[in-house]
């Protein structure tokens, strides 16, 4: 039940050495960082099978980060951190964190409780959440009802994603789509998927599912319907 990737985000070098150590003994590809300025930069920052964060760190502290990858990645998140505070349980978990784990704590302790979250969240699969895509309107539909005005490029950008039914679109399909060309940032496709995922973000508290999948495109991690 462990995770086939983890972020481990702590700044003490000692103990992200040997825990990382101990993980990828595990069989588990851990990626170090000891900044959370450092997590965010990575192209493949919302792509971790699992985040280990502790909540001191340089850059946005563990809080703030942990609302963040909430609002892109659905991967189990726990705590490990020695920080005293009357509230800080009730911080962590309000903001998505999945459990909290106070230091000092055996490596042993941290993989049992990556295993329980990584077990909990296979059983609450539950029902597919649907995204719709409703042309005539030209609007996307959250699983909540909220409905999100597109533009015309929005709408074309959402049919990519409508044919591609859940596998990773490149970035040349889409930019055919839109009848664009270029590449990198010339071409304005980052700048289109950025404003598209703010507006939903801004419109809905659910997970966005828009996604980037580092040197090859987009994808859209949520089954999406047309009406």
């Amino acid at each position: 039940m462990l995770p086939k990737s983890l972020a481990l985000v702590d700044d003490d070098a000692e103990y992200t050495e040997f825990l990382s150590q101990y993980l990828r003994e595990r069989g588990v590809a851990v990626h170090v960082f000891g900044d959370s300025t450092d997590l965010l930069a990575d192209p493949d920052a919302y792509e971790y099978g699992f985040y280990v964060v502790d909540l001191s760190l340089p850059g946005i502290d563990g809080v703030d980060l942990i609302k963040v990858l909430r609002r892109r990645t659905e991967s189990g998140v726990v705590v490990v951190s020695g920080k005293l505070a009357p509230d800080v349980f009730k911080q962590v978990m309000t903001a998505g964190a999945d459990m909290y784990l106070a230091k000092p704590v055996q490596f042993d302790q941290v993989e049992l409780a990556i295993i329980a979250v990584q077990r909990r969240l296979g059983a609450a699969g539950g029902p597919n959440i649907v995204w719709k895509l409703d042309r005539r309107t030209q609007r996307l539909i959250a699983p909540d009802g909220v409905q999100i005005e597109l533009s015309g490029t929005d709408t074309a950008l959402m049919e990519c994603f409508l044919e591609a039914a859940g596998e990773v679109v490149p970035r040349d399909a889409i930019l055919r789509k839109l009848g664009k060309q270029g590449d990198g940032e010339s071409d304005g496709l980052n700048a289109t998927i950025y404003r598209l995922r703010r507006r939903i973000e801004k419109a809905t508290p659910m997970l966005v599912p828009l996604q980037s999948k580092s040197g090859v495109g987009y994808i859209f991690r949520a089954q999406l319907k047309a009406q």
